[in-house]
């Protein structure tokens, strides 16, 4: 108990807790928002699109509580990362609830009418609410590196300057973008691929076998730019891990490949960007052998490696500042207070296995195929 309310151990361990919700969120909601992304081009016929959309549509809702909770864990336990985030990024923010609410919506109004524009339209619907955060998400993910133009007073009040979303669409930031869309599409054939049969599950098993591909050649020219064209950050001097939460009581260094710099004092997280090829290689060896659930794991551990990837380069720091690189955030010093954390630890240790049950439970119910004969005969049941 003494270790548990170690202020240290305690920023620690929610710093991992907020990397389990965010991966939590890409693998289990990721395959929604890539189910949508592939359907255009995985289902071209108006039966095959409600098959491919009925195998998300009864799960989709439970997979977005990784969202909630992912977004409650910055608040409770990184109050000024949830601060500077949101005011940085409110507008990518806000293009991407735009976006999310099209799923529901899709969902609940395309099959109230025949017509085939009308079924067309929110198909296009579905397709923009998977791409669009998916794409925003990565692009996010791209500026952090790169550090994100806010800076702090001495009253601790958080300023951000940026000029708006057309400065997060740099280039670099674009390209973490299409990293994320590439592996949130694969992981999304990968699950349909999983849950139907014929025609769909076919043409899932060849998209999964070959946008992998694109993922790992984006990735590695993410991680090459990163080490020649990126400038990381890090802390100088003697660091506070147990201090209070004041970013500006700290020194920090920015210079060229520093985001790599973990990796040469615990050549161990070298563990993590090797998942992340190693999980997409497997879901192309696994989609081209027809072994559908081998190819979701698989994909399930290129996610957990690539969001990890960012996590471990970018450790200690949270969310750097390119304006005032001392006001970055970072886990010793953006934190609430011990006692919230504490408090959140528990209150996370008694419902996290709760969600983890309720969704074993779901899946469980609702295992088996998505059959292009169960939706013709239950049409009135299904979307």
């Amino acid at each position: 108990m003494q270790i548990l309310l170690d202020y240290e151990i305690l920023r620690l361990i929610w710093w991992v807790l907020l990397g389990v919700l965010l991966i939590g969120f890409a693998v289990m909601d990721g395959f929604d928002l890539g189910t949508a992304s592939v359907l255009p081009f995985v289902a071209r016929t108006d039966t095959e699109r409600r098959v491919a959309i009925n195998a998300i549509g009864p799960v989709w809702d439970g997979n977005q509580v990784w969202l909630i909770l992912g977004g409650g864990a910055i608040f409770a336990a990184w109050p000024m990362v949830y601060a500077a985030a949101f005011s940085g990024f409110y507008i990518a923010m806000f293009l991407v609830l735009a976006t999310l609410i099209l799923r529901p919506v899709g969902f609940e109004f395309r099959n109230k009418m025949p017509g085939s524009r009308w079924r067309s339209a929110w198909d296009y619907a579905l397709f923009a609410g998977g791409v669009v955060p998916s794409l925003v998400f990565g692009v996010a993910i791209g500026n952090l590196l790169q550090g994100v133009p806010f800076r702090i007073d001495q009253d601790l009040r958080i300023f951000y300057d940026g000029s708006g979303l057309f400065e997060l669409l740099n280039p670099f930031g674009l390209l973490c973008g299409l990293v994320s869309l590439s592996m949130l599409a694969s992981h999304g054939a990968a699950y349909l691929a999983l849950k139907t049969t014929g025609n769909v599950a076919d043409r899932c098993r060849t998209v999964a076998s070959m946008l992998p591909f694109v993922t790992i050649v984006l990735f590695a020219l993410a991680g090459v730019w990163i080490a020649l064209g990126i400038s990381g950050y890090s802390l100088a001097g003697d660091v506070d891990v147990a201090g209070p939460s004041n970013p500006l009581l700290k020194t920090v260094l920015r210079q060229p490949g520093q985001w790599l710099a973990n990796y040469a004092s615990h050549p161990w997280l070298m563990a993590a960007p090797a998942l992340g090829f190693l999980g997409a290689l497997g879901l192309i060896a696994a989609s081209r052998v027809a072994r559908p659930l081998a190819a979701f794991l698989a994909s399930a551990v290129s996610i957990f490696g690539i969001i990890a990837t960012a996590g471990v380069s970018m450790f200690p720091f949270l969310m750097p500042s390119s304006l005032d690189p001392k006001a970055s955030l970072t886990v010793w010093d953006a934190s609430s207070s011990r006692l919230t954390l504490f408090v959140m630890l528990i209150a996370t240790l008694i419902f996290l296995p709760v969600v983890l049950t309720y969704t074993a439970l779901v899946y469980r119910v609702l295992r088996g195929y998505v059959t292009t004969a169960q939706v013709e005969a239950d049409g009135h049941k299904l979307y």
